[in-house]
């Protein structure tokens, strides 16, 4: 493993790899093979790995019809505005479809390339993946070179006093600060090299596949405000700072535009990590600078879970972070099995809940605050192990990243790295009340509901049938009754937990 800015060799013919760095400017592997290189060439590769799993399952569901993933509409419409700003530049995007372990070393065999450059991946399938690939470019006496991106710290540049790895997010978040310096945040300046680059042989210029050659769909992404690609990160960057100020109050709030909506392009790189730390720590020493310090507060958790994630693989593989925990013994059976899907369907009877997982179920989306509170409600007031969760938001989130996904499943669960106790329980009904106060959020996505004043529609079963009959509701018609009691549910929560943990206060 090549460390940034350490590299002094120099080779012939370059080839970089892009995967989660959709992007041209202040990207490090391209810069480092611009630079040492007199000829690079770059590529893409839509990983069959990846993609068939996604195909197959879809199959299983409904054999007649391709699958539709937003992710891959994303990915498509970002790789060809990377090729076209690579053709600006003078070069140009070599795009395949396959195993990267055999493509990428027939490719690098074809262009007789020296090194291949490529940015660190920390998903412990990546890492075996990389390992796989550079072995076999050793054994054709090539290099593969990877270096560090979509991190400002990555895995032991930020330990605690005894030089060993935080497990608390809040003396990471202090120890990161303190080691913070502008140079962490200097931007690669690729444009200076950008004459190395080369022009993809006319062989191997196949242009951009198209989703059904893919194996998909369309799917609705063009209907959302999702705008991709590097200047889909710029639009929503701008946009987001024109209301920065205001963000450590709103984010939590979903029915009014809080975030910054950028996870899905921090997610694929069209968007250097460098440049929003830059602003948001810039921006956070400033007098009414309070937005931009919580944004990046939200900014470090993504490199804790990255770091977390190096020290524990095991909880790629399923494992709770707290071993303890393994113990837990979650609801089964048919009720258990009716739960869930009630809960993945929008159908739970609590208006805030419901309303998450439509968001989720037809836009790819999920508010944060709505994350915590969907999660809390799969495991402790349905007692479902929260494993079915993290499966679900990893097949329908956009910006899904597998350590910041389990991380957060892991909080909810209190199975994670959480100095709070197992006993905190959200409360659907008190959050709802909270930070959807007027219900603009529950409307939104349940337009029965459209008639029920704010102090019936966090829980509505609670008003009188006539109330109801006023508003038209009819629960268990247009909409269901709660398919469980929270009260109860705190309680049964409270004695799971207990018996593995019998003496945590």
């Amino acid at each position: 493993m090549t460390e940034p800015r350490q590299l002094d060799a120099s080779f012939d013919h370059g080839l970089v790899w892009f995967r989660r760095d959709l992007r041209t400017g202040d990207n490090a592997a391209l810069y480092y093979a611009l630079k040492h290189c007199r000829q690079v060439w770059c590529v893409f590769v839509f990983d069959t790995t990846i993609l068939q799993p996604l195909i197959d399952r879809s199959r299983k569901q409904n054999p007649k019809h391709r699958p539709r993933d937003r992710r891959i509409d994303f990915i498509v419409a970002s790789v060809a505005e990377l090729d076209k700003s690579l053709r600006d530049g003078g070069g140009g995007l070599i795009v395949e479809h396959g195993d990267p372990r055999d493509v990428i070393p027939t490719l690098a065999d074809r262009l007789k390339i020296d090194a291949v450059f490529t940015n660190h991946d920390y998903e412990p399938s990546a890492i075996e993946r990389d390992e796989a690939i550079g072995d076999r470019l050793r054994d054709a006496q090539r290099e593969l070179l990877t270096f560090k991106d979509q991190a400002i710290f990555e895995r032991d540049e930020v330990l605690n006093g005894q030089r060993k790895p935080f497990t608390v997010f809040t003396p990471y978040r202090n120890a990161w600060l303190k080691k913070l310096t502008p140079f962490d945040l200097k931007p690669y300046p690729v444009e200076r090299y950008a004459k190395s680059l080369a022009k993809p042989p006319a062989e191997l210029d196949h242009g951009m596949p198209s989703l059904e050659q893919l194996g998909f769909e369309r799917s609705n992404l063009a209907d959302l405000k999702l705008p991709p690609g590097m200047s889909g990160a710029q639009q929503l960057l701008e946009d987001f700072l024109t209301r920065i100020d205001s963000y450590a109050d709103r984010r939590n709030f979903p029915g009014v535009a809080g975030p910054s909506y950028l996870s899905v392009h921090q997610r694929f790189g069209t968007v250097s990590i460098r440049t929003l730390v830059r602003l948001a720590n810039d921006l956070s020493l400033q007098p009414d600078g309070a937005g931009a310090a919580t944004w990046l507060n939200e900014l470090i958790w993504r490199d804790f879970y990255f770091m977390i994630l190096a020290h524990h693989p095991q909880v790629a593989s399923g494992a709770p972070f707290k071993p303890e925990f393994d113990e837990l013994r979650w609801e089964r059976g048919h009720e258990a099995d009716a739960a869930f899907a009630a809960w993945r369907e929008a159908r739970t009877g609590y208006p805030l809940v419901d309303a998450a997982m439509l968001q989720i179920n037809t836009t790819g989306y999920m508010h944060n605050r709505l994350r915590m509170v969907t999660a809390s409600f799969l495991v402790k007031d349905l007692g479902l192990d929260w494993h079915l969760g993290e499966q679900y938001f990893a097949e329908q989130l956009n910006d899904f990243d597998f350590s910041a996904n389990n991380g957060n499943w892991q909080w909810a669960a209190s199975t994670g790295c959480d100095a709070q106790p197992w006993f905190r329980i959200f409360n659907p009904v008190t959050q709802s009340e909270q930070f959807d106060p007027q219900g603009r959020f529950i409307k939104r996505y349940l337009p029965q509901l459209e008639k029920v004043p704010p102090k019936w529609i966090h829980a509505p079963w609670l008003a009188s049938d006539e109330q109801l009959a006023e508003w038209g509701v009819v629960l268990g018609e247009n909409y269901p009754r709660p398919i469980v009691d929270h009260a109860e549910a705190r309680k049964l929560t409270l004695e799971r937990f207990g018996r593995v943990r019998p003496q945590q206060r």
